[in-house]
């Protein structure tokens, strides 16, 4: 795949020249406005790093007629369907995978606890923030991936932050996979540990990076998830605990989005693989998918828990987990245990979406068909032109657009749920094929978005 990447349509130069055009408007208007020299300019927002993606992206949206995707207020629980502006859709954009947000169960767990303890323990867990529901969910974690214990904490993202963050420090060091979680990366920015990506679910070029660097440093972290949720693909897991058996290095593994979805029964990447998951050091998960609740843990040995619940500032210093969230997550472990035939019915009905896709002629990327199915479109005018015509159909699903991936790598995601029927698989499917055809036989005014992108130059 090529390196060169196009936003909307413009070229990097094109492009470049832009955004040296709004520097020097922007830099003109603060001369004007600072006739002291010796005084600070003042901080201006529109300054902030990002801010010029989000006017290209708003304006190219509003030459080409496409509404806004992002941020739309749904009026009903996100499940197969959902509700948006009093309108049923079809919904692909949730994690819900099993259905499991707004079971009865998991919504009378949540109201139980209210009543119970409130709906805040109004403290971190070490000072007088800890419940009895808080223990029984760790408990419960830390059984279903044969760990000795666990630590539930507040957020998923916050999870990888503060505990790669705490666990690795400057002489220490960390190898990710390259698409790796924006929470994996922030977490080791802040560990101030070396760091490096190895390409996407290479083991090879994960251990060459090993054996290279791993002597130079104190201790090594490997870190991959379980399924990858920009692609929908699995790691080799036992290729990754062997090299990181070889080389005397942590192994953690990101659950986010394989709980309830790999696996036989929904236990993840090592059911998926059948291995031992003692082999792997850190088992990391969040609460807000298959368990249909808010946070994140850490399932590891209890040295490590204990460890982390006394020293990871984002435990330590955070007030603990809210008893309702807690408790509805515990309701839907204890769901994804009696009812495997969930994780059987999302499975099925993920490898029929693909198959159908691609029977079809759309670029699935490498989905393995667990949950996960994006269409890679090759341009983020085409995934946002794309959205847009099947939200007018009445199917909800985002596009993901430069620069969150590169811009040939612009798609679609749809997320699978048990819930979905076969009926609802093949009307979005049959659905994508004709807005595909449509868009490709109308091509964009791109001289109309060009100088409309320029304009932004003079304002």
């Amino acid at each position: 795949m090529s390196g060169e990447r196009r936003s909307f349509g413009l070229s990097p130069e094109a492009k470049t020249a832009l955004l040296e055009r709004l520097a020097r408007r922007r830099g003109a208007t603060t001369a004007a406005r600072q006739p002291n020299p010796a005084t600070p300019a003042p901080v201006r927002i529109g300054d902030l790093d990002g801010q010029d993606e989000i006017r290209v992206i708003r304006s190219a949206g509003e030459v080409l007629g496409i509404a806004n995707p992002f941020f739309r207020t749904h009026d009903s629980i996100a499940g197969p369907r959902t509700v948006i502006s009093g309108r049923s859709y079809l919904n692909f954009s949730s994690y819900n995978y099993l259905g499991l947000n707004g079971h009865p169960r998991v919504a009378e767990a949540a109201k139980a606890a209210i009543d119970r303890y409130g709906t805040s323990v109004s403290a971190s867990r070490l000072v007088s923030g800890e419940r009895g529901v808080h223990r029984d969910l760790e408990r419960g974690l830390a059984e279903l991936y044969g760990a000795e214990d666990c630590i539930a904490l507040v957020s998923g993202h916050a999870t990888n932050v503060t505990v790669i963050g705490h666990l690795m420090q400057a002489k220490d060091l960390i190898l990710h996979d390259a698409l790796a979680h924006n929470s994996i990366l922030q977490g080791a920015v802040l560990s101030g540990a070396r760091r490096a990506s190895f390409a996407h679910n290479d083991a090879a070029a994960a251990e060459r990076l090993l054996a290279q660097h791993r002597a130079q440093h104190r201790r090594a972290l490997v870190v991959i998830e379980g399924h990858y949720s920009m692609d929908g693909d699995v790691p080799d897991l036992p290729a990754f605990i062997a090299l990181a058996r070889r080389h005397g290095a942590w192994l953690m593994v990101d659950e986010a989005h394989a709980l309830g979805v790999l696996g036989r029964r929904g236990f993840g990447l090592a059911e998926h693989f059948a291995v031992d998951p003692g082999e792997v050091d850190l088992w990391m998960g969040t609460l807000s998918k298959t368990l249909a609740a808010c946070g994140g843990y850490i399932a590891s040995r209890r040295e490590m828990v204990e460890y982390l619940k006394f020293t990871a500032p984002g435990f330590l210093y955070s007030v603990g987990m809210s008893p309702p969230v807690a408790a509805a997550a515990l309701a839907a472990l204890g769901l994804l245990r009696e009812e495997p035939e969930r994780v059987r019915r999302l499975n099925a009905n993920a490898r029929l979406f693909r198959d159908l896709a691609k029977a079809a002629g759309l670029d699935t990327g490498n989905s393995a068909g667990h949950g996960i199915v994006p269409i890679v479109t090759g341009s983020s005018i085409a995934a946002a032109r794309l959205a847009d015509a099947l939200f007018q159909e009445g199917i909800n699903v985002q596009p993901i657009l430069y620069p969150a991936v590169p811009e040939r790598s612009a798609r679609l995601r749809f997320f699978l749920c048990s819930e979905h029927g076969e009926s609802d698989i093949r009307a979005a499917v049959a659905g994508l094929a004709r807005a595909q055809a449509r868009i490709a036989a109308e091509k964009p005014d791109l001289r109309a978005l060009a100088a409309r992108l320029g304009a932004l130059g003079g304002e």
